[in-house]
């Protein structure tokens, strides 16, 4: 993936970890916390430190630590207890984004996901303009940033988020392996706990370069087996595992950004109507009906709520997901607060073709859905966009309009290069 010799030549893995997760989601809906050192955890004697603002971790405070010992270390800290629903509406709309940009998506907790984008370079760049554009919208969307590293194996790109730790990202290339991982210390292996390690430094073996030139056999003898022969392969950056995608929930969806807050209901309802083709449009080409439908707000100040509603009969045409959208987004009765981010979503959907279908007394021959299918089979000789309801003819950012900014190069909200404006749980990173 990309010219031989560009900054991300042979890479098409990337590992993204967000930063001091459950910390950086409670910064955000307290910004007057920000720059100041925060614990998400128990209080009490028996609490223990799940996340720490990086302002905290210069005291030495960590993930798992006791509470009671962190505030010895950094008396000054705020303890907050935390919040896991907000943390998984978070995490579900962070995988989201990296679904929209490869289906080979591998989460390894609420926080951390490895992405095979080796598909998407047409579309979207090298793995070095992918992982910058990924940074760019979770901090553009969710308001707290995340690491990102790019290479050729699952190992490597974890270790190199890692190191590219807090709000950053590295790309080792395939060329440069041996010459970033042989200085690192044993312990950076995978596999290599603390008794692990004991051992191999009581061999003399105190970087990953010692170990690497080690025969594996010695290797065997010290550590076990299978052991011996997993860390002298990953000595030598050997990672043969593919990225390995989950199965995501069964609903679709689409949601927006505006490039400043909007207040203006009209501005809202056209948006919903676009989110409502689009989300249309994904369900009639995965041949399925959605039973319900849900809207998601996110106001200026990053609260969010949803608000969904089950249909008598299910459907896949976007005029009837909209008026269901509206509806709910009037009956929140929001009077002009100012809204950072909308989405319609498609949920406990059903296969189309045994679905059964509402018939009409009096309906004409060729409804709503034969004009949305024929729409559809312009959109794929003409492109997307060819036929449009007229009320998003004027969306899009140019004079006049109030929508949305442009989506660059045909990509779900964004593309690399886009202007930056800034599964099980474990202790974040």
């Amino acid at each position: 993936m990309g010219a031989p010799g560009g900054r991300a030549a042979g890479c098409s893995v990337l590992h993204v970890d967000m930063d001091a997760f459950f910390a950086s989601v409670e910064v955000r809906r307290r910004p007057e916390l920000a720059g100041t050192p925060v614990i998400v955890g128990g209080a009490g004697n028996r609490g223990v430190v799940t996340s720490a603002t990086y302002e905290a971790r210069r005291y030495g405070v960590h993930a798992a630590m006791p509470t009671a010992r962190a505030l010895r270390l950094c008396p000054t800290a705020t303890v907050l207890p935390g919040d896991m629903a907000l943390y998984t509406e978070v995490s579900r709309s962070v995988m989201a984004l990296f679904r929209s940009i490869t289906p080979l998506v591998e989460p390894l907790s609420l926080d951390e996901a490895f992405l095979d984008v080796s598909g998407a370079g047409r579309r979207l760049g090298d793995a070095a303009e992918i992982g910058e554009w990924l940074r760019a919208r979770v901090y553009d969307e969710q308001g707290i940033t995340c690491s990102v590293g790019v290479a050729g194996t699952k190992f490597v790109a974890k270790l190199a988020s890692t190191r590219a730790k807090p709000d950053g990202m590295l790309v080792v290339r395939p060329v440069e392996v041996m010459g970033f991982l042989h200085p690192l210390p044993v312990g950076a292996l995978w596999g290599v706990g603390p008794k692990t390690e004991e051992v191999l430094l009581r061999l003399g073996l105190r970087t990953v370069g010692d170990l690497a030139h080690v025969p594996a056999r010695t290797l065997q003898r010290a550590v076990g087996a299978a052991a011996g022969a997993h860390l002298h392969e990953l000595a030598w950056g050997r990672d043969p595992r593919r990225v390995v995608p989950d199965e995501p929930e069964r609903s679709t969806g689409a949601e927006e950004t505006f490039a400043t807050d909007v207040d203006d209901p009209a501005v809202i309802h056209r948006e919903l109507l676009h989110l409502s083709e689009r989300t249309a449009g994904r369900l009639r080409s995965a041949g399925a009906l959605a039973r319900t439908v849900s809207i998601k707000v996110r106001f200026a100040d990053f609260a969010t709520i949803t608000r969904s509603r089950t249909l008598e009969v299910p459907t896949d045409v976007g005029q009837e997901l909209y008026e269901t959208a509206r509806g709910l987004f009037d009956a929140l009765g929001l009077d002009r607060a100012r809204i950072r981010l909308v989405g319609v979503r498609a949920e406990r959907l059903v296969d189309a073709g045994s679905a059964p279908r509402q018939l009409e007394l009096g309906a004409r021959e060729h409804g709503r859905r034969d004009a949305e299918l024929a729409a559809d089979r312009a959109a794929r000789r003409f492109g997307a966009g060819a036929v449009r309801p007229a009320t998003l003819l004027h969306r899009g950012g140019r004079p006049g309009s109030a929508g949305p900014v442009p989506t660059p190069r045909g990509t779900p909200g964004g593309g690399p290069g886009a202007p930056r404006r800034g599964v099980p749980v474990h202790p974040d990173g």
